[in-house]
């Protein structure tokens, strides 16, 4: 199968993603910090050789986990070997690259896969919604060691039911501004498509989906929706905050530990670039 070639004589190549982000400083490259871009930019541009940078479909805040995060990089097209595999043993074309990658990374991230990104893929704007995973105990006696780095554990009783009716409130296109730290220029309208919970004796898991979501969004919603199952607010109070026009300070964000980015859905390869454009669109209620 011939290269895709982005232009300027590169392939882009999509990578699927995990990691432990108990250690990093959130997904993007930041001066003098370790983060999950950072380390696999420097594995990557000493395998091939010359500096590349990797784009994420969501940019993980510090202490989130992956289980399925998605990127893309975009190597020199010469590097990139076109008669592989020779035989079928040899398995994947990339799983030689995903190999040598295992022994460069730190143990705490994996590419788990490279594979040719179709004409038109973007790992951040192709992307038709994220999944989300926020995992809490109730445990009297905390969280066990083995998942005291992908667990909160939460001291006082939650009423989950109250939690569900509040999220269920949330749910379609609103403008989020309430639950996400500001970012000059960008929009705070999402789409939120999923916000439910289940518990499992002390184990407690929401699961949230939104075409997108803007910073801290996530735990935001998560921390306003842990005081509905306190009993220290009403189950409507958390849908009065879509009202507001800036950051509310009436609820504290939940632990980053608890979270983890575990899917990211595409639309067909022929409506990748359609996608973009929807995406780059500034979106409004109006």
């Amino acid at each position: 199968m011939p290269a895709t070639d982005t232009g300027g004589g590169h392939v882009r190549l999509r990578l699927a993603v995990a990691y432990d982000g108990t250690d990093f400083a959130g997904w993007a490259t930041q001066a003098r910090q370790r983060t999950v871009a950072g380390t696999i930019d420097d594995a990557l541009s000493t395998i091939f050789r010359t500096p590349v940078l990797t784009r994420a479909a969501g940019r993980t805040d510090t202490g989130v986990h992956a289980t399925g995060q998605v990127a893309h990089v975009d190597v020199p097209a010469e590097a990139v070997p076109h008669a592989y595999p020779r035989t079928p043993r040899e398995g994947p074309e990339f799983q030689p690259l995903v190999r040598r990658l295992a022994r460069l990374l730190p143990e705490d991230v994996r590419v788990l896969d490279v594979s040719r990104a179709p004409r038109g893929f973007d790992a951040r704007f192709s992307a038709l919604r994220r999944h989300y995973e926020y995992r809490l105990s109730t445990a009297p006696y905390g969280v066990t060691p083995q998942e005291s780095r992908f667990v909160t554990a939460w001291p006082r009783p939650l009423d989950v039911d109250a939690m569900a009716q509040a999220s269920r409130e949330l749910l379609g296109l609103n403008d989020f501004a309430a639950f996400c730290r500001p970012r000059e220029g960008a929009t705070t309208i999402r789409d939120l498509q999923r916000l439910d919970w289940m518990r499992s004796g002390d184990a407690i898991t929401a699961y949230v989906t939104a075409d997108a979501f803007c910073w801290s969004m996530v735990r935001s919603l998560v921390g306003a929706l842990l005081a509905v199952g306190e009993g220290r607010r009403e189950s409507q109070w958390c849908a009065g905050l879509l009202a507001s026009t800036r950051r509310s300070s009436d609820f504290s964000t939940a632990p980053a530990k608890g979270l983890v980015l575990v899917g990211v859905d595409y639309p067909p390869d022929a409506e990748l670039e359609a996608r973009i454009a929807v995406t780059r669109d500034l979106r409004s209620l109006g």
